[in-house]
């Protein structure tokens, strides 16, 4: 199922009903601000586990990722001191995944690594599902190496590569090819493991 969906304009009704399904354990393909993602409730282990199987993710040797709407409940999924959280505040929302300890309220299935990625796109459509679901939403990119780039930016023919593995399609125009900078910061010193799209402002 392909569903249209506009970062300006994000239609209540259709919002409402790709939150309705990522409640019942569907999944989704939709855009963020750096590429297109494959996601669903994050709190939902079977949803999850599904994704993982999808993607060929060893949870267990695998980090993987969340999309907060904003950093108001960080504390509630992340252990996080006031510099880093400042450091997220400066640098939020935008392209940027943030690696964290974890804490005792996400799922079992992320805590094998006792750590998970948090990001805060800077997209409407995004922010707009995780903020009406009341739950963060698992991220993971659609992208692979290999693939062919009108195959992870196009969304009609991601539709068309992944609409028998997903629920649904998320339309919201042409996907980027950069990925998020990815900063872990478990440790004493903030440290970027992978520079992306974003320039972090220290």
């Amino acid at each position: 199922m392909l569903v249209k969906l506009y970062e300006k304009e994000t239609n209540p009704k259709e919002v409402l009903r790709i939150v309705e399904l990522l409640r019942n354990g569907g999944i989704i393909i939709y855009p963020t601000d750096t590429v297109y993602a494959m996601g669903c409730d994050a709190l939902n282990v079977r949803a999850v586990e599904k994704i993982c199987k999808i993607k060929g993710i060893n949870p267990q040797k695998s980090n993987l990722s969340i999309i907060c709407p904003d950093l108001s409940n960080i504390s509630e999924y992340a252990k996080v001191n006031n510099s880093v959280f400042k450091l997220m505040k400066r640098n939020l929302p935008g392209p940027f995944t943030f690696i964290l300890n974890a804490t005792t309220s996400l799922p079992k299935i992320y805590k094998n690594r006792k750590e998970v990625g948090i990001r805060v796109p800077d997209n409407a459509i995004t922010l707009k599902l995780v903020s009406e679901l009341g739950n963060p939403m698992l991220t993971t990119s659609v992208r692979e190496k290999d693939d062919i780039m009108e195959y992870c930016t196009d969304p009609e023919l991601i539709h068309e590569e992944y609409g028998d593995k997903v629920d649904m399609v998320v339309d919201g125009g042409c996907g980027g090819l950069e990925p998020s900078t990815i900063v872990n910061c478990t440790g004493d010193e903030i440290e970027i493991v992978r520079q992306g799209k974003g320039m972090l402002l220290e």
